[in-house]
């Protein structure tokens, strides 16, 4: 007769041990689950019952009592329906012990006892593996995204009476093989290349330092300047994601109920966009829970917020606590919860509300007051957290042309390339410690990575001072200046690398 059998409680991206355990007596009958269960796991005994009826179990006409244990952790979800059935089903059977004690089960049963695809299993499988769980035993549909978590046994189960006979070892268990978690294809949409867009050179330069280490970036121009398309083709300049990274952002998708079949994880650089209708909910958590939203969702890399001025100004000051913090803590009834949010914040706006304030074609119709409350949104320590200002020229009719000839221009696997060497570079830099890119330097780190000769740093505060930036500025003016240092393959920072590195900043008015 087996003691316990394993499963795990999932609360976001916290995993925590549950022990299931079952006494079955010969009292009235009755089944009772105990020990902070919610709905959804107070209805496995509706789920069980009709699902044994559909199989060649029984379920015994005696008191079932089912405990959860430890009984300060809220169980939540129906994922503890296989273990609690297995104990329930195995009492008589001859089984191996080793099989139970060093394996975690999670599945939800359907009603014609087979089982279904539950949520939250990447998080799962990690933390399994951590504490040297040999095994674990998940639904058909879950599979693909599990095995790509290595040194740990993915077991397939399909049904009931598969699952019992595998822990009879009357059948071989189904073990999947680990999986490349960069077998899905990953190569960005040939459509939004930089080559097709045959203008904007500054504003590609710009995007290129902000690809090569995480910097936050406004273009600032009328429409018909493109500053659209440039955002679309900046994910095809995103350097490719690392394991830890893709197991990392997977796993804040697998919590959100984002992954599928076809889609078991992210292997590419998350893109969010933001329509300026949203409010502060949608974007940092969801309502009635911590599920995390879109300020996780872009961790590791863009949140892109288009029109940034039409956004509610309480909106974007909710963003000044993470894009300094790189995470956002969510509180809640029953607790708080940390989600990570370091992303690149890229943002289009227009100068005024009729758009034209600087265009040389047509007249601006907003009134003084009205331009200066409109550009007032965006407040100035919010504005000091931005690395990158660029103001992007409207396209001209008369630039226009077709049947181009493309092949001449730089596209976006050239400049990737020229990114994908500076990120090697700052990787061989911070080997050792917790850093992997220039944006995630402190005090400390800037002085001992970005150091200036005696005459250029005077440059540089003279320049911070004319400008009357911040000493939050000068320190993100000396991470971007290293950035174009790496780019350029240059050890040290040079005199060009801040020159550059001061015109991409936005003087305090």
């Amino acid at each position: 007769m087996i003691s316990k059998v394993y499963s795990i409680a999932i609360n976001w991206l916290n995993s925590e041990l549950i022990e299931v355990e079952v006494d079955v007596s010969n009292w009235i009958t009755a089944f009772t689950i105990v020990w902070l269960p919610d709905q959804w796991v107070q209805e496995s005994k509706e789920r069980i019952r009709t699902a044994l009826k559909s199989s060649s179990f029984k379920l015994p006409t005696t008191r079932i009592t089912v405990n959860l244990a430890p009984a300060d952790i809220k169980k939540s979800w129906p994922s503890f329906d296989l273990p609690i059935a297995i104990w329930i089903l195995l009492q008589g059977w001859l089984i191996k012990e080793d099989l139970i004690k060093d394996s975690i089960f999670l599945g939800e049963l359907s009603l014609d006892w087979k089982l279904r695809k539950v949520s939250w299993v990447l998080p799962a499988v990690i933390w399994a593996r951590e504490k040297w769980f040999k095994r674990i035993f998940l639904p058909k549909d879950n599979i693909l995204e599990a095995s790509i978590i290595p040194w740990i046994d993915i077991i397939e189960v399909n049904n009931l009476d598969d699952l019992c006979k595998s822990l009879n070892l009357s059948i071989n268990l189904k073990i999947s093989k680990h999986i490349d978690c960069f077998w899905l294809n990953n190569e960005h949409d040939p459509k939004n290349d930089f080559k097709y867009i045959l203008w904007q050179n500054f504003a590609k330069r710009a995007m290129e330092i902000a690809a090569a280490w995480a910097h936050n970036i406004i273009m600032d121009w009328p429409p018909w300047s493109w500053k659209t398309m440039l955002s679309k083709a900046f994910s095809s300049i995103l350097p490719k994601m690392s394991i830890e990274e893709v197991i990392e952002v997977s796993k804040i998708y697998s919590v959100s109920w984002l992954l599928s079949s076809k889609n078991p994880i992210i292997n590419k650089r998350p893109f969010r966009t933001i329509h300026h209708t949203a409010s502060r909910v949608s974007i940092i958590w969801w309502w009635r829970n911590a599920k995390p939203w879109e300020i996780s969702l872009a961790h590791r890399w863009v949140l892109f917020l288009d029109e940034v001025l039409e956004f509610d100004k309480s909106v974007l000051e909710v963003l000044r606590q993470p894009i300094e913090d790189w995470e956002i803590t969510v509180t809640r009834v029953n607790g708080s919860y940390n989600y990570p949010a370091k992303f690149i914040l890229l943002w289009a706006m227009n100068p005024c509300p009729c758009w034209y304030l600087t265009d040389e074609d047509k007249v601006c119709t907003c009134s003084k007051k009205q331009i200066v409350s409109y550009r007032n949104r965006l407040s100035w320590p919010l504005i000091d957290r931005i690395d990158i200002f660029i103001d992007i020229p409207k396209v001209k009719t008369n630039d226009l042309k077709i049947n181009n000839d493309y092949s001449s221009i730089e596209s976006s696997s050239d400049i990737l390339l020229r990114v994908e060497k500076a990120i090697v570079i700052q990787k061989e830099r911070f080997k050792g410690t917790n850093i992997k890119f220039n944006s995630e330097m402190w005090t400390a780190e800037i002085n001992k990575f970005c150091q200036l000769t005696w005459d250029w740093d005077k440059i540089l505060k003279k320049a911070v001072e004319n400008m009357n930036l911040s000493a939050r500025a000068y320190y993100r003016i000396l991470k971007l200046s290293r950035t174009i240092a790496d780019l350029s393959w240059d050890k040290d920072i040079l005199v060009n690398h801040i020159m550059e590195a001061l015109s991409f900043r936005k003087k305090e008015d």
